[in-house]
């Protein structure tokens, strides 16, 4: 072997996954934002891995958009004769190890790869098990016949790793009816390791298998929580903007831009929960091409650096301080339009309004405050 072995990976997705019982093959099924056979993938990857697809050209170009991989191969009838086309396929490549993964197991835990790899230092194949914990029956017609003694006993899981050339010449002179390239070792009179496998190590059949996957996949969130402050002066010849919304009124705000103190307010808290700083980082005022600018691309400024930590906007409560005008009768405007600049439901928004009591600036009506607060879930 090369003193830095190349290890390709065959990612077998040329099944149609009848059981799973979705309307198109289970690898191409979305979990946790990615399709299953993404997942896959880049589990592959982050391995050092040269990537071989087999299965639909189409179909794993379109989920596989962005990574490095080779050439899609075209599946064969049964699973044996996709794995033989896969490694046919890498025979210009030719590499030291090959492993063979099922695109419908998303879920590669570390040190996985290592393990099998290791393992191929005095084998000619690894594979991940898993012991059977649960007692096994033999049943039939609903009826028991036998309970089967579970000592020895291990499920087989994905990748399995093999020497390339020794699994490529086994292929080429194998029967039929292998369900995993192990066996067709194990017919060769070839010892196989077993390394150990992993219960995340799930490959989706069946319809409760995606809601595990979905805990697996998922990363963890926290909950955080931002504040923001801003008041602006009221003055003549301005449009008056409040949380994007134009309020009929005798006076403005006056600012750099349209000066809504709602939605500054609001930019405020949303950067505040995710310690991105403050709108005036973002918008230096002291920049021209500012003045004047709707303050809705702000707002759809500071929700898309949530959504790029891979956060949500959980709920936002913004209010209003001033004795005039009236909020009441614009706050359902105001909610329509500030929940369709984050994307979010309108339910997770609120504006509301209160007074000074007449005192200080906004009791004298020299200018309207706003505080707001928001929510939002990032990735712990």
């Amino acid at each position: 072997m090369r003193k830095t072995p190349i290890i390709a990976a065959l990612l077998v997705a040329a099944g149609t996954g009848s059981r799973f019982g979705a309307a198109r093959p289970k690898q191409y099924v979305t979990i946790a934002g990615k399709t299953v056979i993404r997942h896959a993938a880049e589990a592959l990857l982050r391995e050092g891995c040269v990537l071989q697809p087999v299965g639909d050209a189409a179909e794993i170009g379109a989920a596989l958009s962005g990574l490095a991989h080779r050439a899609v191969v075209a599946g064969g009838a049964t699973r044996q004769d996709s794995v033989r086309l896969g490694l046919e396929a890498l025979a210009d490549l030719a590499p030291d190890i090959v492993l063979v993964h099922d695109a419908a197991r998303p879920v590669i835990p570390p040190g996985t790869v290592a393990d099998l790899v290791a393992a191929l230092a005095t084998h000619d194949g690894a594979i991940p098990a898993v012991p059977v914990a649960d007692t096994l029956k033999r049943g039939s017609c609903g009826l028991i016949d036998a309970t089967v003694p579970r000592d020895g006993l291990y499920r087989a899981q994905t990748p399995q790793a093999f020497r390339y050339q020794t699994l490529l010449d086994l292929h080429r002179n194998a029967g039929t009816g292998a369900t995993d390239d192990a066996s067709i070792l194990e017919a060769a009179g070839h010892r196989v390791a077993l390394v150990s496998g992993h219960d995340d190590n799930i490959k989706l059949t069946y319809p409760d298998d995606q809601a595990r996957l979905e805990r697996i996949l998922s990363p963890m969130m926290e909950t955080r929580t931002g504040t923001g402050f801003d008041v602006h002066v009221l003055v003549e010849d301005r449009k008056l903007i409040l949380c994007g919304v134009e309020v009929p009124h005798e006076k403005g705000l006056s600012g750099h831009s349209d000066a809504d103190v709602g939605i500054h307010a609001l930019c405020d808290a949303i950067y505040g929960a995710i310690a991105d700083g403050d709108i005036g980082r973002h918008f230096p005022p002291s920049e021209n091409q500012w003045k004047d600018a709707d303050s809705a691309r702000f707002l759809v400024h500071a929700a898309s650096r949530v959504a790029e930590r891979g956060g949500r906007i959980v709920n936002v409560d913004v209010t209003l301080i001033c004795e005039r005008p009236k909020i009441t009768p614009h706050a359902a405007a105001m909610i329509t339009r500030l929940a369709s600049l984050m994307g979010i439901e309108e339910s997770r928004v609120s504006v509301k309004a209160t007074t000074t009591e007449r005192l200080g600036f906004t009791g004298r009506m020299e200018g309207i405050a706003c505080q707001a607060v928001a929510t939002v879930m990032v990735p712990a």
